[in-house]
């Protein structure tokens, strides 16, 4: 059993990276340097687009993980602060909350004065499961915790106990004010960890343990909040996810287990989310440019732009969600959205105010063409072989900004 860092001798200390955790590393930070250097250098008007269905996707991610399962459409109607697409269940209440509690997270982010405390991990709990007073918002679990097996029935984990949580939550804050030596991605990392095994609430810790993590990856400023996060990955990663949290605490609160395969399991989170990011750039350059000509042909106006390119990633709109993007009033909107369904741009669906659009064949044709086939590597696997991952020419001014 290694050495746990003295200063916080009861949490999961940081693990001793090894050099090819270092080259990894250097990967995504070369990475995250051409999605800074894009959005400097290649701004373009979707951005603001880019960004909001990034952040859906990472609610919708990691509420995905705790059985909270919405669409794509409702998930960004929870960011625009909208009304569901479908009906108000317990999925849209929690989705809505993580959205509350996300948001908290990117304001205080990008605030020079931000500290982070016990108060502030009880507050962005009682964002998300406010809806909910059975769930005991914003106050630690009053008892034991066992996470049970759907399946089998068995218990997988069991926290600490109860009395222990409190002086175990401040030595994870104390460990969060802390200046250390490791990277930021391994501080966001044990953050995330060390939440989830304490596992303070009663519901919503996993949530808590991703949003926490979010905030302090966002916080070194180097990325936009939105990008920074990996909640997108650890979603469509949700076995994997499991296997390394019960490989690193093995059934109970266990500080004293390594936590060197937790910490390279989100490194490859961080690369191949990453490098998901930096093929969306190069697709949604390709397929805006493809709509501008298209829109450019049918003589339609510009600022159906910015919505014809939502309904061609999948979205559905509204005669509301067009107003926001196109900035204009509801008359000129019914009145675009009716020239765009003439011209053949998209296919409406219901009547009157209930009535949504969806791309039509030559929107959903670009979006096919505009399809990069890329598979996503394991970068330590890529480490140890000597190649290097396929990334987009830094040089092209045609790549977007995120």
């Amino acid at each position: 059993m290694r050495e746990m860092i003295s200063d916080y001798p009861a949490i999961y200390a940081p693990p001793a990276l090894e050099e090819e955790d270092h080259a990894v590393i250097a990967l995504i930070e070369e990475q995250r340097g051409r999605l800074r250097s894009y959005a400097q250098h290649a701004p373009r008007r979707w951005l603001g687009s880019l960004r909001r269905s990034t952040f859906a996707r990472a609610i919708q991610g990691s509420n995905s993980i705790e059985g909270y399962n919405v669409t794509i459409d409702d998930a960004i109607a929870a960011v625009e602060n909208e009304p569901p697409f479908d009906e108000r269940t317990e999925s849209w209440l929690a989705v809505k909350g993580y959205r509350d509690a996300l948001t908290c997270i990117l304001q205080a982010s990008q605030d020079p004065w931000f500290e982070f405390s016990k108060q502030f991990l009880k507050s962005l709990h009682f964002m998300m499961v406010g809806y909910d007073l059975s769930k005991h918002p914003g106050h630690w679990r009053p008892g034991a915790i066992f996470i049970v097996a759907a399946q089998s029935g068995e218990t997988v984990y069991e926290g600490p106990a109860a009395e222990h949580v409190n002086p175990l939550v401040e030595q994870l804050v104390g460990y969060l004010r802390s200046t250390g030596t490791e990277p930021n991605m391994v501080k966001a990392a044990m953050a995330h960890l060390n939440l989830t095994m304490i596992h303070p609430f009663k519901d919503g810790n996993g949530r808590m343990a991703r949003a926490l993590q979010t905030l302090v990856l966002a916080r070194d400023g180097v990325l936009h909040p939105t990008f920074a996060s990996i909640e997108e990955w650890l979603g469509r990663n949700t076995e994997e996810y499991y296997a390394v949290l019960a490989q690193t605490g093995e059934g109970r609160w266990n500080p004293g287990r390594s936590a060197q395969a937790w910490v390279r399991f989100n490194l490859k989170a961080h690369f191949q989310q990453a490098a998901t990011l930096l093929r969306r750039t190069e697709e949604y350059a390709k397929l805006y440019e493809g709509i501008e000509e298209l829109v450019a042909q049918r003589g339609l106006p510009d600022r159906a732009l910015l919505p014809v390119f939502d309904a061609a990633l999948g979205l559905r709109l509204t005669n509301a969600r067009y107003r926001t993007d196109a900035e204009v009033t509801e008359f000129v909107a019914s009145r675009d959205l009716k020239r765009l369904t003439e011209a053949g741009l998209l296919e409406p669906t219901g009547e009157k105010r209930g009535r949504t659009y969806s791309a039509a064949k030559p929107l959903a044709d670009l979006r096919m063409a505009s399809r990069i086939r890329r598979p996503l590597e394991d970068p330590f696997a890529l480490i140890r072989r000597g190649a290097q991952p396929a990334l987009p020419a830094a040089a092209d001014p045609r790549l977007p900004g995120l």
